[in-house]
């Protein structure tokens, strides 16, 4: 065993190693042997759901060449065990229950309704049409208006998403992504009509739109136009809002897709380095913005697997920040996440277990280190969850809270051998996937190629065929099956007149407002595209605030840039 390697196991001295090794070695031939001819083990080896390979047992031997600096303290570099020294005995995390259905009033009452059971910021889910940049009454936006999240085409309907909220005093995240500089200029614009000050506002927009031609394919434009705006709302952000967090780089919707757990964490960490390259392209120094770089991972069902990911993304972005970039601000080395439950893991049969998997998946979250955390309710698997599902959901993360005791230490699990080689192994399989891409031509390139989506649909195919046979086994679908199971359940209903409500207010904006004026800053805003050097931002908040639709924007930089066609992945 090399120095460094004892270095590593606690300082442990070689002869203390030494004999544990021997011990470990007497145990396997010995005790374990003779109790697994009695009593064999359930199955021949065991991996997590990502396909780490278990050992039986861990011990400090498993941590030898985990060096003690990797570990830290929690607040200290490089953060594996939380990117604050005193974690939720300060601050809990935030408990942000994500909502959006109907018109903007339909939504802002849910958010009221959340607010008073206890919710501590805002999380919003927008319509396909908002999403994919059309105006409620456009051909394609048929049967969709409302159904999936909340109608969002003027700043008049941002207005009545949040009346009555003061947006200086709740974070509000926004989870959209080809459209997202839009909605954050009508964000702004909001703010600036009710007197906020922009410093002050706190929350996030997702708009990270690599992982949509990875993953999720909900895009407009061609890959280089989309991430020249990603830059054009960090820098945005960095120079006019301290508080905001202009991008969540989201690994939730890679594994939603299918992918591996290492692939969610992996995917980010490239997808990461792409951005930080544009924005220091511009001139912008990386400790200028990188505070305010947000991540959103999911919390799947292998409990320790997913603490050990979390806790190993902190310290891959701490090194890559500060290695790769040359960061000197500790600000900028500190991975911030919010978390969501496991949308893909609930189930129709036997619903109510839901509640089950997803206690688990938020004590996960929350010994992982989560700073905000969004827990699903029992049933989503049919539709938009109900007040009573959602009331349920925010109960859990208050039980975990307030009841368990797991928010009275940061990172509780530091130090287990099994946590600390799982952590281990992560950061060197997430660095791997990292160097790989970065061989291959970068993110953008292989992204191009079909190579991320390759990786994920394979996995996704996988997963699939062990469920199929019952290798991955999943309670009430394959395993433990109700047979007689009847559903009588009572579902989130959808108010048939959402469309026409939502298109009354569009038409009633275009009305209203000076098309000369509008006409004048849609060319504005095509003479701004076309220059590289140039940020959209600016325009598109005087757009918004004048009455321009959603629809106006991305129709009109259509012309310019075109839109996406993928590339078959077989």
């Amino acid at each position: 065993m090399n120095e460094s390697a004892i270095r590593g196991a606690a300082a442990i001295d070689a002869e203390t190693l030494a004999k544990l090794a021997s011990q470990v070695e007497s145990w396997d031939k010995n005790e374990v042997a003779s109790f697994v001819a009695r009593a064999p083990e359930r199955q021949p080896e065991f991996r997590t759901l990502g396909g780490f390979a278990l050992k039986r047992a861990y011990t400090a031997l498993d941590i030898a060449d985990t060096p003690l600096a990797d570990i830290g303290l929690p607040g200290q570099y490089p953060f594996t065990r939380g990117p604050y020294p005193t974690m939720y005995r300060g601050r809990l995390w935030t408990m942000r229950q994500i909502a959006g259905f109907g018109t903007a009033e339909d939504t802002n009452q849910r958010f009221k309704y959340l607010i008073a059971q206890g919710q501590t910021g805002l999380s919003t889910d927008f319509d396909m049409p908002t999403l994919m940049g059309y105006d409620s009454d456009h051909p394609m936006s048929e049967g969709e208006v409302g159904r999936e999240g909340v109608a969002v085409a003027t700043l008049a309907d941002m207005e009545h998403l949040f009346d009555g909220i003061d947006l200086e005093k709740i974070s509000v995240s926004m989870t959209i992504n080809p459209s997202a500089w839009i909605l954050l200029a009508m964000y702004v614009a909001l703010a600036r009509k009710k007197g906020y000050d922009l410093n002050k506002l706190s929350g996030t927009i997702q708009a990270d739109i690599l992982k949509e031609y990875q993953a999720q394919k909900e895009w407009i434009f061609p890959i280089a136009p989309s991430v020249r705006i990603v830059r054009d709302c960090i820098t945005y952000c960095a120079r006019n809002m301290k508080r905001y967090n202009p991008i969540n780089i989201s690994g939730y919707h890679v594994s939603e897709a299918g992918s591996s757990p290492l692939d969610e964490a992996a995917f980010t960490m490239c997808n990461l380095i792409t951005y930080v390259e544009e924005v220091t392209k511009t001139g912008m120094d990386v400790d200028e913005f990188a505070p305010r770089l947000a991540f959103f991972y999911v919390c799947q069902a292998d409990f320790f697997e997913e603490i050990a990911k979390f806790r190993a993304l902190r310290r891959v972005y701490a090194k890559i920040m500060k290695e790769r970039f040359g960061a000197k601000n500790p600000e900028s080395m500190r991975l911030r996440f919010h978390c969501q439950t496991a949308a893909a893991s609930l189930t129709k049969p036997q619903y109510e277990i839901n509640v089950v998997r997803t206690g688990l998946q938020a004590l996960a979250a929350v010994l992982g280190g989560a700073q905000s955390l969004h827990t699903n309710g029992m049933d989503e698997a049919f539709a938009i969850p109900t007040e009573e599902a959602m009331r349920i959901a925010l109960r859990t993360q208050q039980i975990i809270a307030d009841e368990s005791g797991v928010a009275q230490v940061a990172d509780p699990l530091g130090g287990s051998y099994f946590v600390e080689s799982l952590t281990t192994q992560y950061e060197r399989a997430i660095f791997a996937v990292v160097e790989e891409v970065d061989r291959r031509g970068g993110t953008i390139k292989l992204t191009e190629d079909g190579w991320f989506q390759r990786r994920v649909a394979d996995f996704a195919y996988d997963t699939a065929l062990k469920k199929a046979n019952g290798e991955k086994p999943v309670i009430g679908v394959n395993k433990y099956v109700d047979a007689n199971e009847k559903f009588d359940i009572e579902l989130h209903p959808h108010d048939e007149t959402t469309t026409q409500r939502q298109i009354d207010r569009l038409q009633r904006v275009r009305r209203e407002r000076d098309n000369v004026k509008i006409a004048a800053l849609l060319a504005k805003l095509v003479a701004v595209a076309r220059n590289e050097g140039e940020n959209l931002m600016p325009v598109t908040i005087e757009l918004v605030s004048a009455g321009a639709t959603m629809g106006d924007i991305v129709e009109r930089l259509k012309t310019l840039w075109g839109t996406y066609r993928e590339n078959p992945v077989f």
